[in-house]
């Protein structure tokens, strides 16, 4: 097997190609060690000294670190947990409920408004932030203001902001003139 790995804008993050899928379908977050109990994949990448975040994509995993650690020491240890996975043959999560889009379900006056955002997130923003290592999903939409989730290498990013503001929200805005501001939730 031959584990293919990317950089990604947020430095503390670096994503991994296994070449073979990740997650059929919907994606997985998993910020901290103590979440991760349904997937014996993020079990074996917190097990690395450093690991403080895993997102699990369709094709790919991205791996967060400390600030402290340095990527040339822990990536090899990295890359044998992901190996020791799939040679495990166990699945990268154990499905406890049905998958869903990953954005929060939203009903009432705005619901027309709603599914256009998440219809464009899906189609337009989701895509092309999957290719950094991450994911952003819907969480809200009150007043104008669409608040989103970011995920994998796009939490704790420094260009996130940018990315949130000059992409994704004038995006929004140019197709949805009800869509005033985007902002992110924690």
């Amino acid at each position: 097997m031959f584990i293919q790995t990317e950089t990604t804008p947020n430095p503390a993050t670096l994503k991994f190609l296994p070449g073979e899928t990740v997650m059929s379908a919907g994606t997985a977050d998993f910020p901290a060690a103590e979440g991760a109990g349904n997937s014996p994949l993020a079990q074996r990448l917190f097990a690395v000294p450093g690991v403080t975040g895993v997102f699990l994509g369709h094709d790919f995993v991205t791996v967060t670190k400390t600030d402290a650690a340095v990527w040339d020491q822990i990536k090899p240890s990295v890359l044998g947990a992901i190996m020791e996975h799939y040679q495990s043959g166990q699945p990268a999560i154990v499905e406890t409920t049905a998958a869903d889009d990953g954005h929060t379900p939203h009903s009432g006056p705005d619901s027309e408004i709603v599914d256009q955002i998440k219809e464009l997130l899906d189609t337009r923003v989701r895509p092309a932030v999957a290719q950094d290592g991450g994911d952003i999903t819907f969480h809200g939409f009150d007043r104008g203001v669409v608040y989103l989730h970011m995920k994998g290498a796009c939490a704790g990013c420094p260009s996130s902001t940018l990315t949130l503001k000059m992409g994704i929200e004038n995006l929004l805005r140019h197709y949805i003139p009800e869509v005033t501001e985007v902002r992110p939730v924690a």
